[in-house]
């Protein structure tokens, strides 16, 4: 029997389609989903790691999912990779907090060529997230979806305030939009990561506008699960 991937959850009011990484079937393994109570995206996204007491919510709920057996561990916002040295230092098991943590690895399959990154908030995307995830903040790309309203009013917004309706093909439009202009604006990048986990299941559909590869939180999630020992 496989074991499960253990998903940190930010505590949100918008509908999860399937590919998003807060919906179990966007995996074909079993999940264990931990909601972080108070992780409200205006606590995450940010430019900074959470504060202090967030952090140790997202610490504890990582010991919890360990100790509900999961085989790693993988979050649903992609701004968690500023803290992914302290969750992988509270748990022993594989800690993913971010999709940007492939970033490396996506440059060097790709002729270490600038990394395109598409991201909820570019505002918020710092060097200092970039660096906690290994990447050089010269050796990337990035477009932001901030800019559409419909995508603020979705994911942006504090969970009171967000929309409970998802339409998957405005949403998909502004996403490609998004990387259509990136891509035009830098021709020579390689590949495109997606920050964040919302956004995969526009991934076929980036891929398809711009030819390149598309990478997101659902590859780290594999990658973490593929080391799992068979119970």
């Amino acid at each position: 029997m496989t074991r499960p991937l253990g998903i940190l959850m930010l505590d949100t009011a918008f509908p999860r389609i399937v590919g998003d990484a807060g919906n179990p079937a966007s995996y074909p393994y079993p999940v264990i989903r931990h909601v972080v109570a108070g992780a409200d995206v205006t606590r995450v996204v940010r430019g900074e790691p959470p504060d202090a007491a967030l952090t140790g919510a997202f610490v504890a709920g990582a010991r919890v999912l360990e100790g509900q057996g999961v085989c790693g561990i993988v979050t649903s916002c992609g701004f968690l990779g500023h803290v992914q040295r302290t969750l992988a230092d509270a748990v022993r098991v594989p800690v993913m907090a971010s999709a940007l943590s492939l970033g490396p690895t996506v440059r060097a399959m790709t002729g270490r060529r600038p990394l395109g990154i598409l991201t909820a908030d570019s505002r918020a995307l710092v060097p200092a997230l970039l660096h906690a995830c290994g990447l050089d903040p010269s050796t990337v790309r990035i477009a932001g979806l901030e800019g559409a309203r419909a995508w603020r009013r979705l994911i942006l917004a504090p969970k009171e305030a967000q929309a409970h309706r998802l339409d998957p093909e405005e949403i998909g439009g502004i996403v490609e939009t998004a990387a259509r202009r990136l891509h035009a604006r830098e021709p020579e990048m390689g590949a495109i990561l997606m920050e964040c986990t919302n956004l995969p299941p526009y991934a076929a559909r980036v891929g398809a506008a711009t030819g390149l590869p598309v990478f997101h939180i659902l590859h780290a999630a594999a990658l973490v699960h593929a080391q799992a020992i068979p119970t």
